[in-house]
């Protein structure tokens, strides 16, 4: 891709994203967020009205009478994009691939972040991080974030979960708020993700095809799987092929959804013919 296609790219999500940010996704994304980073400020007696959850038992205990802990909410949050890149993501049997999906998503929460003057960071990964881009503020920051997404080419086509929250888990020493955008076709990353769960803000995005879950009937194809490169023929015509095959989606969907439940962390399912917007406000709503 040339420098002025790019650039075109560019500027075409931007637009895109940045209205998005602005008129929805803004005041959405700081209602939800704000106050996830608080740091102890003091303890002060109890007055009426005050959180009862915020009760410090020691103290109460100590002089007989409620204390409560006062938090100040930080002023600067961060956040941490964790982008699947893998073969799969260049796939798509709608008008785009799962990854320009990605792509769109991923800008507009960055461009929430920043109207929120938030620093935000990058990580690319397939079965290894590819890319880093720590967290910084500013407009050119998100520009270059996005140059990235569509243009960087992975090494690998293959997808390691785990070894990307493992280097999240790394890199950030204070709490963020962590998108990861994937279609998730990976498992046993379990015990990573509880690790990361229990110190930052995490929710799962899984960006997928309708193809993803099952296959028509169009008798014997030849595929390719996307990330090995693997070529074979398969008969489609077979109902325990395409039975197998939904089995197989269901399996990895599952365990996506049951896994980042169990970690306390947050998930969001779109298709790429569907709408995201509609996806992403609904979740900051119910989040907030």
């Amino acid at each position: 891709m040339d420098t002025k296609e790019l650039l075109k790219k560019v500027r075409k999500i931007e637009i895109k994203t940045r209205r998005l940010s602005n008129h929805i996704f803004g005041g959405e994304y700081h209602s939800t967020f704000k106050g996830r980073g608080m740091t102890f400020s003091e303890v002060r007696q109890y007055q009426f009205g005050d959180d009862v959850r915020a009760i410090d038992w020691n103290v109460t205990a100590r002089y007989n009478e409620p204390y409560i802990k006062v938090f100040e909410e930080e002023r600067e949050l961060t956040m941490m994009l964790l982008v699947d890149i893998s073969g799969s993501e260049f796939f798509g049997t709608s008008t785009q691939f799962k990854k320009d999906t990605v792509t769109e998503i991923a800008a507009t929460l960055a461009f929430s972040a920043i109207q929120n003057n938030d620093k935000v960071g990058l990580i690319l990964f397939s079965d290894d991080v590819e890319l880093y881009i720590p967290p910084k503020k500013g407009k050119s920051h998100v520009l270059r974030i996005i140059r990235e997404l569509i243009e960087f080419k992975p090494k690998s086509r293959k997808t390691n979960i785990d070894e990307a929250l493992k280097f999240l888990s790394n890199v950030m020493k204070k709490k963020a708020i962590v998108f990861m955008l994937s279609d998730f076709m990976d498992d046993d990353y379990e015990r990573t993700l509880k690790i990361v769960a229990n110190k930052h803000d995490i929710t799962g995005i899984r960006v997928y095809d309708k193809r993803d879950e099952e296959i028509p009937n169009l008798g014997m194809v030849s595929m390719v799987d996307a990330e090995t490169g693997k070529v074979g023929l398969i008969n489609t015509a077979s109902k325990a092929v395409r039975k197998q095959y939904h089995i197989n989606s269901l399996k990895l969907t599952d365990y996506f959804k049951k896994t980042f439940k169990i970690s306390g962390a947050g998930t969001i399912n779109t298709r790429v013919d569907e709408s995201y917007v509609k996806k992403l406000l609904g979740y900051f709503k119910q989040k907030g």
